[in-house]
């Protein structure tokens, strides 16, 4: 396995990356829900979550998930999910022609979004 650095984890990850659009559906202690939408160029960078799962429910587009320790690639279409654990780093594309609209749930557990540089 190669070694990878980590940034600082950070609570609100927002200022990190470029979305078309984010919206928070719900959000108590250890859970939330958000919305984004990603253009075919954007991306949201490799990072991982020390605490909590991203649970990833696509619903416009196709998504194309990359992930590390094992390395893995994932398609997701309209209707589709899959979990990233905790702690499991990974990266999220927008493979379509068109935007992707995805929901991720977010928990159970503190929030952190590591970003791998």
């Amino acid at each position: 396995m190669q070694a990878r650095q980590q940034a600082q984890p950070v609570k609100d990850a927002s200022h990190l990356y470029e979305v078309e659009r984010r919206a928070r559906h719900a959000e108590r202690p250890g859970f939330r829900i958000s919305e984004l939408q990603l253009s075919p160029t954007q991306t949201v960078p490799w990072h991982f979550h020390t605490n909590i799962a991203d649970t990833f429910y696509v619903l416009e587009g196709q998504m194309r998930l990359f992930l590390q320790d094992p390395k893995q690639e994932v398609r997701l279409g309209v209707g589709d999910s899959f979990v990233a654990v905790a702690g499991r780093p990974h990266l999220v594309t927008n493979v379509g022609e068109g935007s992707l609209t995805f929901l991720i749930l977010q928990g159970v557990g503190e929030y952190d979004y590591v970003p791998l540089v």
